[in-house]
């Protein structure tokens, strides 16, 4: 039994470097729209980002101040609120990053992404109905 085991990705470092590292990425990604980093640090954040734009959607003081306190920022968590409260994400239910790899870098091998946040709106699935079934004539051979 591992106890001592706490759930998410450990990226290689301890809790408290692990912690801070996805805070600034986390930020850095609600700054610049777009960040470049491994795959792993991405996946990593991906439910972060996720979490903290639910919140935006929200809009209530109670989910401000828990963003306040993921992010750090006061200012950012701003601009993110505002952004929600625009309708920038209104009509998407979830999948609010999208991640694109580049390849591998140089130095370690590691393959390198670009994580971003998705701005454009969703696009519903076209409804496809179901086939219906054309009855054939019947020919009228009891007749003769």
């Amino acid at each position: 039994m591992r106890h001592y085991k706490k759930h998410g990705m450990k990226l290689g470092t301890d809790a408290s470097h692990t912690k801070a590292m996805k805070k600034s990425l986390v930020c850095a990604l609600f700054e610049h729209d777009r960040i470049k980093t491994t795959v792993t640090r991405a996946k990593a954040i991906r439910p972060d980002v996720d979490r903290v734009i639910t919140w935006a959607k929200r809009g209530d003081l109670a989910a401000r101040r828990f963003a306040i306190a993921q992010l750090g920022d006061k200012e950012l968590v701003r601009e993110i609120f505002e952004k929600a409260a625009q309708g920038m994400w209104a009509d998407r239910q979830g999948g609010y990053t999208r991640i694109m790899k580049l390849g591998t870098s140089k130095g370690d091998n590691a393959e390198i992404v670009i994580i971003e946040l998705v701005t454009e709106p969703c696009q519903p699935k076209a409804k496809v109905a179901a086939p219906v079934a054309v009855a054939e004539p019947v020919a009228e051979e009891a007749a003769e």
